[in-house]
Order: C-alpha cells, then sequence, then structure tokens
C-alpha cells in the first residue's frame, strides 16, 4: 500500500485486528478505533471518514449476526432509533466539515469512546425501563447527523445511553448497537459518495483484516465477555489519538 511501508503496514493490521476485535466484542463497529488508528498513521484526512465507514459496516454486521443468534436482539429497542438516525446519517455524510473542525470533533468523540471503554458511565442497571419513543427519536437524529459526519456508526454514544436510561441490559445494548452502526454506516456512507465522493480503493485491503478481529470478537462478546486488559491496551491508543487530533 503505498501510503505505508511494509513493515507499517504489518503494524497497522496487527492493531486493527485487534481493535476490531475489542469493537465487536461489545457489538460496535470500531470506527473510532479505525479514525483513531489511522490518525496515528498519519492517513489523510479524505481517505479516514469513508474508510471507517466501510469497515464499520462489515464489522457491525458480523457482530450483530452473532449478538442476535444468540438472542440479545430486541426490535422494540432498535426501531425507535433507526427511525431518526438513518436520514440524519445520510445527511450527516453528504455535508462537507472543515478539516481542523473535524479533528477537534473527533477527538472529542475519541474522549467519549475512552470512557465508554473503561466504563465510566455506570453500570447496568437492574430494574429496566420501558423506552420513550419521542426522546429515543430525539436522540436518533442527534446521533445519527454527528456520525454521519465525521465517519463513525454512532453505537459508541448509543450504548452508553441506553445503559445510563435503563433501557435495556448490556448484551441487549450491544445487539441493538451493532445493527444501528450497521445502517447507519450505510446510510452515512451512501451519503458522502451523493456528494460526488469516491471511496478509495485502497479502503478494501483493510476489509478481511478487520473481518477476523470482528469475527473472532463479536463470537467472544457474544457468548462469553470482554478482555479487560486489552480494553486498557485500546483506551491508550485511543487516547494518543485524541491529544493528537485535538493539539494539531
Amino acid at each position: 500500500m503505498s501510503m505505508l511501508s511494509t513493515e507499517a503496514f504489518i503494524l497497522f493490521a496487527i492493531i486493527l485486528v485487534v481493535i476490531a476485535f475489542l469493537y465487536a466484542s461489545v457489538g460496535h463497529g470500531g470506527a473510532s478505533g479505525y479514525l483513531a488508528l489511522m490518525a496515528l498513521f498519519s492517513f489523510p484526512i479524505a481517505f479516514m471518514k469513508p474508510t471507517a465507514l466501510l469497515l464499520n459496516i462489515f464489522v457491525s454486521g458480523i457482530s450483530f449476526w452473532f449478538f442476535k443468534k444468540n438472542k440479545h436482539f430486541r426490535w422494540q429497542l432498535f426501531y425507535p432509533f433507526a427511525i431518526t438516525s438513518i436520514p440524519a446519517a445520510f445527511l450527516g455524510g453528504y455535508l462537507s466539515i472543515n478539516p481542523t473542525l473535524y479533528k477537534q470533533v473527533l477527538g472529542v468523540f475519541l474522549a467519549i469512546a475512552i470512557m465508554r471503554i473503561l466504563g465510566l458511565f455506570g453500570k447496568e442497571q437492574n430494574l429496566q425501563k420501558p423506552i420513550k419513543l419521542p426522546l429515543a427519536l430525539v436522540i436518533g437524529f442527534g446521533i445519527g447527523l454527528f456520525s454521519g459526519m465525521i465517519g463513525i456508526g454512532g453505537g459508541i454514544i448509543l450504548s452508553p445511553v441506553i445503559i445510563l436510561l435503563a433501557w435495556g441490559n448490556m448484551k441487549e445494548a450491544a445487539a441493538v448497537s451493532a445493527l444501528f452502526i450497521f445502517v447507519n454506516s450505510i446510510s452515512g456512507i451512501l451519503g458522502f459518495t451523493y456528494n460526488q465522493n469516491t471511496i478509495p480503493m485502497e479502503s478494501f485491503v483493510f476489509i478481511p483484516i478487520a473481518l477476523i478481529g470482528g469475527t473472532l470478537g463479536a463470537l467472544y462478546g457474544s457468548r462469553i465477555s470482554t478482555n479487560v486488559q486489552l480494553k486498557y491496551i485500546l483506551s491508550i491508543v485511543l487516547l494518543i489519538a485524541s491529544i493528537k487530533l485535538m493539539t494539531l
């Protein structure tokens, strides 16, 4: 790959597998991690957004399949968010964003991802509450819009929201987030290409690499649990990228 030397490509691929594994294990596509990784390797911004969305589609798709297979998915918890998030993600993908602002917004979202991974959004509540449709519609629109703009699926934000509002348990939040990311990433990339943008051919090279980690992570997360030690490693990667983005 022209942007990376052979040694850098191998290192990038190894980290990519780890990121896909970790995110898929909690029902996420991994876009915030991919963006952080590409930022660390100084990828062009024009390459980052479509690549993250593309990898998101495949990894979140396989993650959803495993969580649904293990009966963690609830349609009633998914569709209120999806109704507004899908068109909002298309709009966000269509919109162009200033490169400096892009980096700053992405840095904030990566900080959110770090807090989510470290469990700083609170623990799962035993007593679940019924979902409130108007609030879910507003949340779905907001997450969809910003996710489409910066190139993520939004699950990293949706999961803690579901847990904090006690609308579902951890496994249900993971299953819903996986499908949420899948549909929003498709909508976002359609909006991106509709605005006469193109997906770099080099992006497709990373799909099978991400799928290796995503498949293993989804299998592991849907049946067992997540790996605490690797979560902290990922948090360090995200922290470094977040600081780099916000200080450039």
